[in-house]
């Protein structure tokens, strides 16, 4: 029988143990590890969740890695276009970390109403595009058919179908400009097959998905010239490197570009939620492990004479510190064990039942996202337990300083 433990457990389970002056103190720690536990939880899942969900958002528009002409300085319109009969196309098997490749072209618009106005980027997508995030953008109606013939079926965001009082089925005048502005712009008449919400406000107020054949034709292309392709990769952590991959397996005359560097700052705002998430961990454990100490230090203090009698019977100083660490580790464990329960019960509740919402205007989704993965749950739950006893070792060698004698006759 493992001796420390054995004593250990009848600490805990005596009737006195509950009773005692210590009992607060205890409460406490076991809080204190409650909300440690989930505050990073939360910070955690939110954090994660956050970068996740604006990250996908970010790809359903661009793709992960976008291969373009040099000489094309808009973003927002597909100016020289590029051939698509290219070595890497349709299946961009020398990098394999790509797992789609898909073509598109975009052009500025005006979508025109009897009332209102306003300005848009048409973007023209064939039969590879990836439609697995629009899917679940979706709102209204259905996707459009792009696989057979050309047709006037068009992508919109409830953004826009709201500011120009426009709903399913309805038809749309859309005018672009020529490259001779002498000459009166093109118009193209559309029909709204979907509606769609991505909850980021700067790509909503802005993309109308159409059949690429209408950019193609507006900008006088041959059937295989197109605007770009778009690549999107398995890990979206190794987007540099794989993009330095794709980059040396292009032609000299194409550019690539990943999305983190054409939205820098979005990017940029997103890794600073990593640090915000260290720092509350740091906190958290730091205040957890002030409070076990603080716990311990009293349990000590509270059990003297039973520290004395037990080095009197021969046990090392080493057997009782283990004693009153098997007690500090129960407390831990109780603490973890109810943090998990309600952090994970509020993460579950908001992933399920969105009970916060964000302003998509400041933080790209209109709700706070919520990523739940076992691995990190583990690892936070392993690391807050091993970092919280390590802290006690210390306090815990005080014992070695207690004399039996006096011990025995301290009241």
């Amino acid at each position: 029988m493992n001796f420390e433990y054995f004593i250990a457990k009848r600490i805990i389970s005596a009737k006195d143990y509950k009773s005692s002056i210590s009992a607060p103190i205890i409460k406490i720690a076991i809080t204190a590890i409650a909300l440690g536990i989930i505050m990073m939880l939360i910070s955690i899942a939110t954090g994660l969740g956050l970068q996740k969900k604006i990250k996908e958002k970010v790809s359903a528009f661009n793709g992960d890695i976008i291969i373009s002409n040099y000489d094309t300085n808009f973003s927002s319109d597909s100016q020289i276009p590029i051939s698509k009969k290219q070595d890497f196309y349709p299946n961009f098997s020398s990098v394999e970390e790509i797992k789609h490749i898909q073509i598109t072209a975009s052009k500025g618009g005006i979508i025109r109403t009897e009332t209102d106005f306003e300005g848009v980027v048409v973007k023209g997508v064939s039969t590879d595009y990836n439609w697995q995030y629009f899917q679940e953008f979706l709102v209204e109606g259905s996707l459009p058919d792009y696989t057979s013939e050309l047709n006037e079926d068009i992508l919109i965001s409830s953004y826009l179908a709201n500011r120009l009082n426009l709903k399913l089925n309805d038809k749309v005048v859309t005018f672009f400009l020529r490259e001779d502005s002498k000459k009166p712009p093109r118009s193209r008449g559309f029909t709204i097959k979907g509606i769609y919400n991505s909850g980021f406000q700067q790509f909503d107020e802005q993309f109308v998905i159409a059949d690429l054949r209408h950019i193609q034709r507006l900008n006088k292309w041959k059937e295989n010239e197109i605007g770009s392709f778009e690549l999107f990769i398995d890990d979206f952590s190794d987007i540099d490197t794989v993009g330095n991959k794709v980059y040396e397996e292009t032609g000299s005359l194409l550019d690539v570009q990943t999305i983190k560097d054409k939205y820098y700052s979005i990017f940029e705002w997103t890794e600073l939620f990593d640090f915000n998430i260290a720092l509350i961990i740091g906190i958290m454990i730091l205040v957890a492990g002030i409070n076990m100490i603080t716990a311990l230090l009293v349990l000590i203090l509270e059990r003297t004479q039973m520290i004395g009698i037990l080095k009197a019977l021969g046990a090392s100083d080493w057997q009782v510190r283990k004693t009153f660490l098997y007690n500090a580790m129960y407390l831990i464990v109780v603490g973890l064990f109810w943090g998990n329960l309600i952090g994970l019960g509020l993460l579950f509740a908001q992933k399920y039942l969105k009970l916060f919402p964000l302003n998509p205007n400041s933080y790209y989704v209109s709700e706070a996202p919520v990523y739940i993965d076992l691995g990190y749950i583990l690892m936070l739950n392993v690391g807050t337990f091993i970092l919280c006893l390590l802290m006690l070792l210390i306090p815990s060698y005080i014992i070695s300083k207690i004399s039996p004698v006096r011990a025995i006759r301290y009241e």
